[in-house]
């Protein structure tokens, strides 16, 4: 038996009917054509599938598309705004911490909602938020410099923003 669920994903309304056994990244995925984030282990381990629920960072590969009823989702795809990357982006290409780049939309995602929460992370809580991203190409540092110049870029645009 199919099931009607609303979304919103990335600021955009959605009505969809769904199998029940759907989860949320095949409904991102398949049906929305929001292909930022990735099917990795399919299992919960790696991370390539984070998206943010309500503002908290969730694999959605483990969630059933009918447990997102009602919720706001984000993507890799809802961070830029008006063709202007997120400076989590800007900073993931300026510090060279891309390289086959399949990690990457969980890991900047997982980045957000610590960043979301503070503009003054430690090396340790950036390392932590991001402890559920497998990557096998960086390795991390790149990574982890790229978010703490990323904090320190919206920490100023706030504090200009304020003047």
């Amino acid at each position: 038996m199919k099931h009607l669920i609303n979304l919103t994903v990335n600021g955009e309304s959605y009505d969809l009917v769904v199998e029940p056994r759907m989860t949320l990244l095949e409904v991102l995925r398949d049906v929305l054509g929001l292909t930022g984030t990735k099917e990795g282990c399919s299992l919960g381990n790696c991370g390539a599938c984070t998206v943010l629920l309500d503002g908290k960072p969730i694999l959605s590969c483990l969630l059933l598309a009918v447990e997102a009823h009602g919720k706001e989702i984000i993507t890799i795809e809802g961070l830029a705004q008006g063709g202007e990357l997120h400076p989590l982006q800007k900073a993931f290409i300026e510090h060279h911490a891309v390289q086959c780049g399949f990690c990457i939309p969980g890991m900047i995602l997982s980045a957000k909602a610590l960043l979301d929460k503070t503009l003054n992370p430690t090396e340790e809580e950036v390392k932590e938020a991001i402890s559920g991203n497998l990557c096998r190409c960086t390795g991390y540092s790149n990574a982890v410099k790229a978010i703490l110049a990323a904090a320190a870029k919206m920490k100023e645009e706030r504090n200009n923003e304020g003047v």
